[in-house]
């Protein structure tokens, strides 16, 4: 029986900085030696994708790149054609825009599919800003859920704070989530006005940037002060008592 796995190229999840950080100061060797060694990329953005890619390997000849956009719109068929070179061989790599593929982030549609065409999957190591936020936090690490985005109505997303702070403190489980930088200041005054004052709140914003900001408080001491999150990158984490 014909071994495919090792006639086939493999599909890396390359994961990128989470701001203007020097790339090597948070990203292991092992993904330079990758971008290295690699022509295809999947990316969502192109002119991004082209500058990470120089600043990890400046002498890497851009011409030889050969990017296929991924975002929201991109479809099925789309998906298939841009796995063909793994079915020929050769390697691709998944580029994130900020951390990492498939987690928050574009790119778990492409590694279902490379996983039903028995391509190897190789995540690589590098910064996600929701373990490092719950590294930071003090919060349980053993148990915790990521919800993602909250809703952007005003009063199902005060519905959704009530929700996850009842779901952790039934089952002493830390809630991650997130929203657009430029509503985090709204969001955040929902969490300090909708939760218990003795339900813990940690703030993490500009993870791994000269900025960086993680702070667990009670909402109760959140109320005496605030941050100014505005257009700052940030996840959010509850914790019931």
């Amino acid at each position: 029986m014909e071994n495919t796995e090792t006639q086939r190229g493999k599909l890396y999840l390359i994961p990128t900085t989470l701001g203007d950080t020097e790339p090597l100061e948070v990203l292991p060797l092992s993904i330079k030696r990758v971008i290295e060694n690699t022509t295809h990329f999947i990316v969502e953005n192109e002119k991004t994708a082209r500058r990470f890619i120089k600043r990890i390997t400046p002498n890497k000849p851009q011409p030889s790149l050969i990017l296929y956009t991924l975002n929201k719109y991109t479809g099925h068929e789309e998906f298939n054609s841009y796995l063909k070179p793994c079915l020929e061989g050769q390697d691709i790599g998944i580029i994130s825009e900020a951390g990492c593929p498939g987690i928050a982030d574009p790119g778990a549609d492409i590694v279902a599919l490379a996983h039903q065409k028995n391509i190897r999957v190789v995540p690589l190591v590098g910064p996600s800003s929701i373990l490092l936020a719950m590294m930071g936090s003090g919060m349980n690490g053993q148990s915790f859920a990521f919800t993602g985005y909250l809703p952007i109505e005003k009063n199902e997303r005060r519905k959704e704070i009530k929700n996850l702070e009842r779901r952790s403190r039934e089952l002493q489980q830390s809630q991650a989530f997130i929203e657009t930088p430029y509503r985090n200041n709204k969001l955040l005054g929902d969490l300090i006005q909708g939760l218990k004052p003795d339900t813990r709140l940690c703030i993490a914003t500009d993870i791994t940037l000269a900025s960086e900001y993680i702070v667990t408080k009670p909402i109760a001491e959140w109320k005496k002060s605030q941050p100014d999150l505005h257009k700052r990158p940030a996840i959010f984490i509850i914790h019931a008592s």
